[in-house]
This record gives structure tokens, C-alpha cells and sequence, in this order.
């Protein structure tokens, strides 16, 4: 176990390199620049966009910036962000715990509502029938859509919960905070629990057609024993390792929703920091997206290695 996860994370450091440079180079051959906003001031005079580009190092060759960039990076120095100044490390810690609660809540939200799906819909054909139609439309529902939608009904029209914001002006107490989250996590949870039922729903039938379980049936044990101590845990560590791959994606910023309730985390966070084109912003939150997903694969893989024996082998 020690050997594969340090010849995992070994593997990952040359993976990171070439991706931290691709980010790099995709990040400043985008059209404008941090300073465009300054360059569309007419009381803005070139000299002093010229000290601001020599102060942000933006005038040296870019194979300098990205080395001296990645130098830094890896030390723990993130630099400062060129929209407020402020150091780039403290955005994202400040911004972090609001990700975290939203994705938690929405995954558990989400498992809630698969794992019961899921396994009704492998033995029940008419539950399978309505299930699909609903995972179906949970999967193709866009998003934004949904997200506004929800907004509209039940912020709008209801009244019954906050429109956006992760709480009130005045701070709020443990419902307000609550009242808060319910929507987005809500927007979150749909696509996930349809996408995790249908995954759950097909490792499911799969165990179901093996022979030993129709022996372990031959030999007389009821469906609920059938279900839950022989289908269910063969069926595991393909739901198991879907759920921490999509989780890893979540906890790099769930963009689109955190920006539509207007939801103080990293996702719009990055939002803010693409529109202004704060390339120091914008390098550390992808390379911690990246590496957020590398470590959930690894959480991943050895979940599946203590839930399947057989893959112990091969490890």
C-alpha cells in the first residue's frame, strides 16, 4: 500500500509540471491582459502602464515569468493578486470553507437520494421506468437554467428561502445560514444523485446476472439479504470510485452555480479573477483544482483497493 501511493504521487509531480506549464502558456495568450483595464483609462499615461508591467514582471520573456513563477509556487509564495494586491494564498484560504460547505451538503444530499434510487431501479422495473425519466431530465437540466429557475420560484414568486448569498447582511443565525444553502446545494444535488443513481443502477444489475448470485438465491437467502450483503458491496467500488471523481472536479470550484447565487467561494472567485485577467489568481486556483483531482483519484483507487480485494494484487 505505502509503495503504490508514493509511486502514485510520484508520477503526479511530472503530470503537474507539464500542466502547470499548459495553464501557464493557454492563461497569457488569452487576448487582453491585467492590465487592460488600465489601458482603457485615458487619464492612465503609458509611462505609468509601463512601471506597472516592469512592477508585475509582465515585461520580462515569458519562459523567465513561468520559471520564476513555479520557483515561487512552489515555495508557498503565490505572489499578490493584481486586482486588489492582496496576497493570492489568503483569497482562496478565505474562500475555501464556503466551497467546501457546498459541496459537502450537496454531495450528501446527492447520495441520499442515489443510493435508494439506484438500488430500487436494478430490481424494481416500473420504479426504473419513472427513475430514468427523472435522472434523465436531472442530467440534461443546464445548470444556469435551473439554478435561475429555482431562484425565481422559490425566492421570487414563494419568498420562502434567499435569492443568493451564504448569509444575511447582519450575520444571521444557524436557519438563515441553512435557508442560504438550501438552493444551490439543491442545484448541485439534481445532477449529481441522477448521474450517481444510473452508475449505481448499472454496477447493480451487473452483480445481479453473476453466477454466484444465483447460487447464493439457490441456496434460499432473501432478496433484502441478497441486495445489500452480496450485490451491493460487489457493486461499490465502481459507484464509490464515480462519486470521488466527480466530488474532486466539485472541489475545484463549482463555477456556474456559485456564480448564478452569487455564493462566496473559489468557483467565483475564479469568475472574478478570469474577468479581470489576474493571471496570479488564476494560476493557483487551477494548479489547487489540479491537484485537488489528483488527490481524490488517489482517495479513489485506494478506496476501491480496501472495498475489492482483487485488486490488491495489481497494486
Amino acid at each position: 500500500m505505502i509503495r503504490f501511493i508514493v509511486r502514485r504521487i510520484v508520477q503526479s509531480v511530472p503530470l503537474l509540471l507539464v500542466i502547470s506549464l499548459l495553464i501557464f502558456a493557454l492563461i497569457h495568450a488569452a487576448p487582453g491582459g491585467p492590465l487592460s483595464t488600465y489601458l482603457e483609462n485615458p487619464n492612465v499615461r503609458p509611462e505609468d502602464i509601463e512601471r506597472l508591467r516592469k512592477a508585475m514582471g509582465l515585461d520580462r520573456p515569458l519562459g523567465i515569468q513561468y520559471l520564476s513563477w513555479l520557483g515561487a509556487f512552489v515555495r508557498g509564495d503565490w505572489g499578490f493578486s493584481y486586482a486588489d494586491g492582496r496576497p493570492v494564498l489568503d483569497r482562496l484560504v478565505e474562500r475555501i470553507p464556503a466551497t467546501l460547505e457546498l459541496v459537502g451538503v450537496a454531495c450528501v444530499m446527492a447520495l441520499i437520494a442515489a443510493l435508494p434510487a439506484g438500488i430500487l431501479s436494478a430490481i424494481n422495473r416500473p420504479f426504473d421506468k419513472v427513475s430514468s425519466v427523472v435522472a434523465v431530465a436531472g442530467i440534461s437540466l443546464p445548470v444556469f437554467w435551473f439554478g435561475l429557475l429555482l431562484q425565481l420560484v422559490f425566492a421570487g414568486a414563494l419568498g420562502w428561502l434567499p435569492s443568493s448569498g451564504r448569509e444575511s447582511f447582519d450575520g444571521g443565525d444557524l436557519a438563515d445560514k441553512l435557508g442560504h444553502l438550501i438552493l444551490p446545494a439543491t442545484v448541485l444535488a439534481a445532477a449529481l444523485s441522477a448521474a450517481w443513481s444510473r452508475y449505481l443502477r448499472r454496477a447493480m444489475r451487473d452483480t445481479v446476472a453473476r453466477p454466484f448470485m444465483r447460487a447464493a438465491r439457490s441456496r434460499g437467502l432473501s432478496e433484502r439479504t441478497l441486495l445489500l450483503h452480496h450485490a451491493l458491496p460487489n457493486a461499490l467500488p465502481t459507484f464509490v470510485t464515480v462519486v470521488l471523481l466527480d466530488v474532486s472536479m466539485m472541489a475545484s470550484g463549482a463555477v456556474v452555480t456559485e456564480s448564478i447565487f452569487a455564493w462566496p467561494g473559489i468557483g467565483s472567485l475564479f469568475t472574478e479573477a478570469l474577468a479581470k485577467r489576474d493571471y496570479a489568481v488564476l494560476m493557483a486556483f487551477l494548479m489547487c483544482g489540479s491537484v485537488a483531482v489528483m488527490v481524490l483519484n488517489l482517495v479513489a483507487d485506494l478506496a476501491v483497493h480496501s472495498l475489492d480485494p482483487r485488486t490488491r494484487d495489481a497494486a
